[in-house]
């Protein structure tokens, strides 16, 4: 079966190297990122003559929906060509949606497809240290304002979406250690190249 897999979590979990390892591991997967919409977005915050911040009014109400609504699309447009599209991004919010994450299923139900999720677990902490290391102009405001910003995030696990009759709807991907990761990395694609 024809599937799709969201690697999820707040920023800096490590979701891009971990989503790029799967990627590299798994057989017939096309592999798509939201970041590469960025160039886009920082376009629109010039047009509209708008300080770059993703966490603004602005980002929230003209550019974050739609990114996702592209990358999803992206991702429904590759299931036709090839079995397994895993896409990296954080769907924090969509996470916690029941109904946004029924009707993924139902639309990819008419693709021959399941959705698989992969959440993230990693240490706020270490997400902050990591954040400073990659040095990006998208999380200097999350730096700057990182008590306020951290408050605003939710790191934990949406156990609502695992149900329990379902093996691999929700993989937890640990990630605080290299331990954790190797680990994890190897669970995961057990459980994945098991189809």
């Amino acid at each position: 079966m024809k599937r799709m897999i969201l690697v999820s979590s707040p920023p800096a979990c490590g979701k891009t190297y971990i989503s790029r390892q799967l990627a590299k591991n798994l057989k017939h997967v096309v592999y798509l990122d939201k970041d590469t919409l960025i160039p886009l977005s920082k376009q629109i915050f010039r047009v509209a003559k708008k300080p770059y911040n993703r966490s603004s009014d602005f980002f929230e109400e003209n550019i974050r929906d739609y990114e996702y609504e592209v990358i999803l699309d992206l991702g429904f447009e590759a299931l036709l060509y090839d079995d397994t599209v895993l896409i990296n991004a954080p769907f924090t919010r969509e996470m916690r949606d029941k109904e946004y994450i029924d009707a993924l299923k139902a639309k990819l139900a008419g693709y021959g497809a399941k959705l698989v999720i992969i959440w993230v677990v990693t240490d706020p902490e270490v997400c902050r240290e990591r954040m400073i290391r990659r040095n990006s102009d998208r999380d200097v405001y999350k730096i700057r304002h990182w008590d306020e910003y951290v408050k605003t995030v939710d790191f934990s696990t949406p156990k609502e979406l695992d149900s329990p009759d379902v093996k691999d709807d929700l993989l937890l991907f640990y990630n605080s250690s290299e331990a954790e990761y190797v680990k994890s990395m190897h669970d995961i694609i057990s459980v994945l190249e098991e189809e």
